[in-house]
């Protein structure tokens, strides 16, 4: 099971982060109207840390995102719009960055509408539907993920917190396709600060020590 933890900014934080709990991915928001927006400065600061980043962007041109993977040295793109498959497939034909698409969940999922990214991305990522394109804190249901029809991994990723662990491995014993988990406002001092010590609980609770 890896962990990823998103919206990260702050040096300091990020540093301890990635000393304390080495997650497998680190998650920077490129979206202009979220509270934990990455702007262009921190670029030199965040950079050349030692960890996959994902860079999150919503609706956002082609050709900024890939000015983007550039200036902060992304590994993965996630993409928390509503980015068709024909901008998928543009997108995959102009990097060799891994893509992620975001499946904002209310009651039910379209299944059939999914399958044209099967062959597109890496990863689906499941979070609750929420106007601000994610970062509610808030649970979907997951019982809607026990009907997935495809081999394709996924993540999960809605209000996660320290109390999820167990209900995150019951489902990946159900669902051998949850590949890893998504977290960021239930660790959260601030947007943008996770609390280190709420991080390390969760992560041994899910993976015991590390």
């Amino acid at each position: 099971m890896k962990v990823k933890v998103c919206g990260m900014r702050d040096s300091d934080n990020v540093q301890q982060l990635l000393q304390e709990i080495k997650p497998d991915w680190m998650g920077l928001i490129f979206y202009p109207k979220s509270s934990r927006y990455v702007s262009a400065e921190l670029s030199e600061e965040l950079k050349n840390t030692e960890v996959s980043k994902v860079g999150v962007f919503v609706n956002e041109s082609i050709e900024t995102i890939l000015s983007t993977i550039e200036e902060f040295n992304l590994s993965v793109i996630q993409l928390h719009g509503s980015e068709s498959p024909a901008y998928v497939s543009e997108l995959n034909a102009k990097t060799d960055k891994r893509i992620w698409k975001v499946v904002s969940v209310a009651e039910e999922i379209d299944w059939e509408y999914l399958r044209e990214y099967v062959d597109l991305v890496e990863y689906f990522l499941f979070d609750t539907a929420t106007p601000a394109h994610g970062g509610s804190g808030k649970k979907f249901n997951w019982t809607v993920l026990e009907s997935y029809p495809f081999e394709k991994g996924f993540i999960l990723s809605g209000g996660l917190d320290e109390d999820s662990a167990k209900e995150i491995l019951d489902l990946a014993k159900k669902l051998p396709q949850l590949k890893g988990v998504d977290l960021n406002s239930k660790y959260e001092d601030a947007p943008g600060v996770k609390n280190i010590g709420k991080l390390r609980n969760f992560k041994k609770k899910l993976i015991g020590s590390f």
